[in-house]
């Protein structure tokens, strides 16, 4: 991460990343799939109506361990091997604290939730049932990103990747026996995501266990270190309340989706898991931003910081581009594993041209913010996504008539994109023009 060519280091960094980001998308891809297939629209929209809640329920303890991955990197680029053990236990006291609050936040809230979210009657009680049984993995959800962000620090994305292998495929051959061999429904696809959970976070901690380098979980020795904590939050709970937000607007739009009936539910359950995938394509190389700019910061090297931010950006705008239109283009054949259903398919149809075509636009926003990030400014890329994203659907929302189409609704999604990045690309010259100060640097070249 610190010396010579950046393109291939972070190209190889990023595609583990990107496996792992596809794997965990097809945890719930998988559900829907199997439940949309055997066993109808209803249990298709049952848990397609869960994705923007879980969402809004895990999202801040994920930003956490994006904390974790920037502090532990940092310390990484100083040199400093009493600081990397130190975060590693707090990083590891957080993942335990936050999954215990995380599981019995949602048995609490997910009937009261989903029900204010005008999720259609007739799913109703089959959507409250897989929530609160998710809720059950939920905690080695967290663990598992705490972990994988722990190990990603030192450069490695691959191991994580292989457990995600592992966890995939007992998803996948759990669905298929509860749900085919047992008739369980979304009940039966839910336990198989708590089971596959439970295997991928066993697997990463044992990893962290056996590790012989500064990064080594010892759990005899875990506490609280309030110091480590307090730097690993300074920089997670801004991305935290980031993503919190940013799945609150969502969940609106669901519920605004709700209105249009089932049929829409399901096609939009559908259709959003290309654009979950498409999502993790850019997440993986915003994590590379994050981890290679922490470590050559910390390292004092500034303009490398600047060079990550723009192979980052190239990467993650080319592959996007390349599969919103592929998917966009044979939107029919990538939709139809999920369901038959000729009402359904227009829905996810119509989703996929006005969401999916244009998600590339979401680049610039999410590359500048993982870079400010990893330059130790979580809180400015974190409000602007606030009010340039979030603040903007909550209003389109509130003012959408009741006689719009779902094409209408969607295309808030294009514009709050266009509108964050015009204000983050703001945001971003001043906090570059002040670390060259900071860092006695002469301009750059336009």
């Amino acid at each position: 991460m610190l010396k010579g060519p950046l393109a291939r280091p972070m190209l190889m960094f990023a595609l583990p990343l990107i496996a792992s980001g596809l794997l965990q998308q097809s945890f719930n891809a998988v559900d829907i799939a199997v439940v949309g297939r055997f066993a109808g629209s209803h249990a298709l929209a049952a848990v397609g109506s869960n994705g923007p809640v879980i969402g809004l329920l895990i999202n801040m303890f994920i930003g956490l361990s994006v904390g974790a991955n920037v502090v532990i990197a940092n310390y990484i680029g100083q040199r400093n091997s009493q600081g990397i053990r130190a975060a590693v236990s707090a990083a590891a006291v957080l993942a335990l604290l936050s999954g215990l609050i995380m599981v019995t936040t949602t048995l609490a809230v997910a009937r009261p939730i989903l029900e204010m979210l005008s999720t259609p009657e007739e799913v109703l009680d089959q959507a409250v049932g897989y929530l609160r049984i998710f809720a059950v993995g939920m905690p080695f959800m967290i663990i598992y990103n705490f972990a994988s962000a722990v190990l990603r620090s030192v450069g490695d994305t691959k191991r994580p990747f292989y457990s995600l292998v592992t966890a995939g495929i007992v998803n996948l051959v759990l669905n298929l026996v509860f749900v085919i061999g047992f008739d369980m429904g979304v009940y039966g696809v839910a336990w198989a995501t708590v089971v596959s959970n439970v295997v991928n976070a066993g697997i990463v901690t044992v990893l962290l266990i056996r590790e012989k380098g500064d990064v080594h979980l010892d759990v005899r020795h875990l506490r609280p270190n309030w110091l480590q904590m307090r730097k690993i939050a300074a920089i997670g709970i801004p991305a935290g309340i980031q993503s919190t937000v940013f799945s609150i607007s969502n969940v609106f739009i669901l519920s605004s989706i709700n209105s249009f009936g089932a049929t829409a539910a399901a096609g939009s359950a559908a259709a959003i898991n290309y654009e979950m995938y498409c999502y993790f394509v850019i997440n993986a190389f915003g994590q590379t931003c994050v981890a290679f700019t922490s470590q050559n910061l910390g390292a004092g090297q500034y303009d490398r910081c600047r060079k990550v931010f723009r192979l980052s950006l190239i990467y993650s705008i080319s592959v996007s581009v390349v599969l919103n239109v592929l998917i966009t283009w044979q939107r029919t054949t990538f939709l139809y594993p999920f369901t038959d259903d000729p009402s359904v398919l227009v829905y996810a149809g119509e989703r996929v041209a006005t969401v999916l075509l244009f998600q590339w636009i979401a680049c610039y926003y999410e590359m500048a913010g993982s870079s400010m990030r990893g330059l130790g400014y979580s809180m400015t890329p974190a409000l602007i996504t606030i009010f340039g994203t979030c603040v903007l659907r909550l209003l389109w929302v509130g003012l959408f008539p009741h006689d719009g189409s779902f094409v209408e609704l969607l295309a808030v999604y294009p514009v709050s994109w266009l509108l964050t990045d015009a204000i983050i690309f703001v945001a971003y010259i001043i906090i570059r023009k002040r670390l060259r100060q900071q860092y006695g640097l002469t301009p750059a070249k336009p």
